[in-house]
């Protein structure tokens, strides 16, 4: 079970949380994150309208997502609500808990391999790449995308490599893919040139730009589709402005007409490229 490197959660954070007693007045979770912590749930903080059987929402062995309202390290109370998190924030939660389960499997797999436990790869790696990501798998997804040397200086040296090969083998790089059709008419006598050179213009500026991909597919006259896949919305956004801005200066120099219809962005996974 994944576990933060911190003590105590703060006000305001999500938590994966267990129920493990219930009463008429609320509910004592575990919290899946911080081991050996424990955290009250009062009825009142179960529903947004008035409860009259607390176990209509909650059951026994049953994971949730709740939001901390309150903590009082001193006391070790901590206070939860089930009422005050949307189902985008639970969603959004689970997905980071799956993450970090999945960091928590691949550091068991490194440190078995240099003989080492996982309370070490816990203090010596879990715990800084966390502090300086936020979360562990984010640290990997990093190394993934620019080189084993984003992990130097936050890691002991022996965990780099081996824990680099595994990042290899099994981490995936969240990529951003935009696409765009675009309406090209050139009235002239050498239209279909003065096209085939903004295009391969275009082609010429998309095989300068590192760590993108992109292809131009003809739809049929007078439409074109463009699609970019980039490590994150904003080089996407930018990939697609630099190729409209190429083509556009052709065309428009040509005496032509150029119109882009934006159409969507999507997220997918790619397995990490050997460079």
């Amino acid at each position: 079970m994944p576990r933060r490197a911190k003590d105590f959660p703060e006000e305001g954070e999500f938590v994966v949380a267990t129920v493990k007693n219930i009463h008429h007045y609320g509910a004592f979770l575990s919290l899946d994150e911080y081991p050996g912590k424990e955290g009250f749930m009062h009825i009142s903080e179960v529903a947004p309208t008035w409860v009259k059987n607390i176990r209509d929402y909650l059951k026994e062995g049953q994971k949730i997502v709740a939001k901390v309202i309150r903590v009082d390290p001193s006391k070790g109370h901590i206070d939860l609500s089930l009422k005050r998190v949307t189902q985008q924030q639970r969603k959004a939660k689970l997905q980071e808990f799956k993450r970090a389960q999945k960091a928590e499997n691949l550091l068991k797999m490194v440190a078995e391999r240099i003989g080492k436990s996982f309370e070490d790869a816990w203090k010596e790696v879990w715990v800084p790449l966390e502090e300086e990501y936020g979360e562990v798998y984010a640290a990997f997804e990093d190394a993934a995308q620019n080189g084993k040397e984003v992990l130097e200086g936050l890691i002991p040296e022996e965990w780099i490599e081996p824990l680099y090969e595994i990042i290899k083998s099994y981490v995936e790089i969240p990529t951003v893919t935009i696409d765009a059709e675009l309406e090209i008419t050139v009235p002239t006598s050498n239209g279909i040139e003065v096209i085939r050179e903004a295009l391969i213009r275009a082609r010429n500026r998309i095989n300068e730009i590192k760590d993108i991909e992109a292809k131009i597919t003809y739809l049929g006259a007078p439409r074109y589709r463009i699609d970019i896949v980039a490590p994150d919305y904003l080089t996407a956004e930018k990939v697609m402005e630099d190729i409209a801005a190429e083509i556009l200066d052709v065309i428009k120099k040509a005496g032509g007409e150029a119109t882009f219809i934006r159409k969507e962005k999507r997220i997918k996974k790619i397995k990490r490229r050997e460079k």
